[in-house]
């Protein structure tokens, strides 16, 4: 029997995960975006408000949710690092006005006791596009939304409109309209799940914003460090370079710390940003009434923060870099000291190796010299005790004067028969 993998039904689910919900105009939605500080504490207070409405509990590895209040619709998803609340209800066809929000049927006290940063907050009213006045904008636009930072285009192949000034107002909540022509409920889900994700998208990718000015004033800073070491190496003696290549190396801990700090953030904004391109491109944007679209605010004022992002990130790369190549050129010169010291001392060496030498033939040559003249003695007195035995008829200075050649030449030949075996051992 095969062995199924552990992960596989997850995987496989995971393509149904967070679906579209099914919409239908005229309603008012409600988008909160928090950064998310405790996931416990949120599926805690998240059941809370379940029990209250006497709705089962979410499981405890659950990233969705969507469910039915009594009258307004709950959207609860968790994200890596935030998460986020969508309410909805439908409202009267008449409406036009954003006060019927969703968050006046919830308790108060568990809205304000939300976990986490609140950084996204978004209101959107849904509504049937009926007579737009003789091209004139939709009375509900010029009513709610400020015309002089309008934003506005037309989505999903002309079927809908979309409208916002991406302004705070209502207790820090932005707004947009959505005007709708007979779409189909997934549809029109569809296009106001990408509308709000644009929105908490766009808002997460701004997190690196903060980061990139504060890595800006650090870099430059930890830059003119570095062209103070640089110019310092060019004149530095050799009792400067282990101060150096310690600023070197401190300076390398800074900038290397420092990316480690900011390089999750400004990754998690470039994915942010991908997210919200891809998701204007969805919408298939056309241009409606001369404004402004979705795709050209978010080139004009959010590409810059983004590409200022991608600058810090490489800008710290380039001065990691930079670092790594001044202190190997450092480390290169007090190598290239080390080799010519090392080299003076094996001159030195071999010098006083030399001068062992001849010490050492001078001492051997005294040796020969010293042997011989014992060995000569000995003879001297072997030769007298013969000759008084009358063993010996030669004088004892003739065979003493005989055996000086003898004895020299065997000591000189034992000298050298043993430096032949020294160097055979040696080798």
């Amino acid at each position: 029997m095969r062995t199924i993998h552990p992960l596989r039904d997850v995987l496989h689910h995971e393509v149904h995960a967070r679906p579209y919900e099914r919409l239908a105009t005229p309603l008012m939605l409600t988008h909160i975006g928090l950064v998310e500080t405790d996931g416990a504490g949120t599926r805690g207070h998240l059941a809370a408000l379940l029990r209250d409405h006497h709705l089962p509990l979410p499981a405890e590895d659950s990233n969705h949710l969507s469910l039915d209040l009594g009258g307004v619709h709950l959207r609860w998803e968790k994200h890596t690092e935030f998460h986020t609340c969508t309410f909805w209800r439908h409202v009267p066809a008449d409406t036009s006005d954003f006060s019927l929000t969703a968050l006046a049927d919830l308790p108060a006290s568990w809205l304000a006791d939300l976990p986490g940063q609140w950084l996204v907050g978004l209101h959107v009213l849904v509504l049937p596009r009926g007579d737009d006045g003789g091209g004139e904008l939709p009375l509900v636009v010029r009513r709610h939304l400020d015309e002089d930072s309008l934003i506005g285009c037309a989505a999903m192949d002309g079927a809908a409109s979309i409208y916002t000034d991406f302004r705070l107002r209502d207790g820090g909540f932005g707004r947009f309209v959505v005007l709708a022509d007979s779409m189909t409920p997934r549809r029109l889900g569809r296009l106001v799940q990408r509308v709000v994700e644009i929105e908490t998208y766009r808002m997460m990718a701004l997190l690196g914003m903060p980061v990139a000015r504060e890595v800006g004033g650090a870099l430059a800073t930890a830059e003119l460090d570095l062209a103070a070491v640089a110019e310092r190496i060019r004149s530095a003696s050799a009792q400067d370079e282990p101060e150096l290549l310690r600023q070197l190396t401190q300076l390398a801990a800074n900038v290397e710390g420092l990316y480690a700090r900011t390089h999750a953030r400004f990754s998690a904004s470039a994915a942010y940003f991908e997210l919200v391109q891809r998701r204007i491109v969805e919408l298939r944007e056309e241009r409606t009434d001369n404004l402004q679209t979705l795709a050209e605010f978010i080139d004009r004022r959010l590409l810059p923060a983004m590409q200022t992002c991608a600058w810090a990130a490489r800008r710290q790369q380039a001065l990691s870099e930079r670092i790594s190549r001044v202190s190997n050129l450092l480390r290169t010169r007090v190598e290239i000291e080390q080799q010519q010291a090392s080299a003076e001392l094996l001159q030195a060496m071999n010098r006083r190796q030399q001068a062992q030498l001849l010490l050492q033939s001078a001492v051997e040559g005294l040796s020969v010299a010293a042997v011989t003249y014992y060995g000569s003695g000995l003879v001297g007195y072997l030769a007298k005790g013969a000759k008084a035995a009358g063993l010996f008829h030669v004088a004892p200075e003739i065979a003493v004067a005989a055996s000086i050649p003898v004895i020299a030449l065997l000591v000189w030949l034992g000298i050298r028969r043993l430096h032949q075996r020294i160097h055979i051992a040696v080798e």
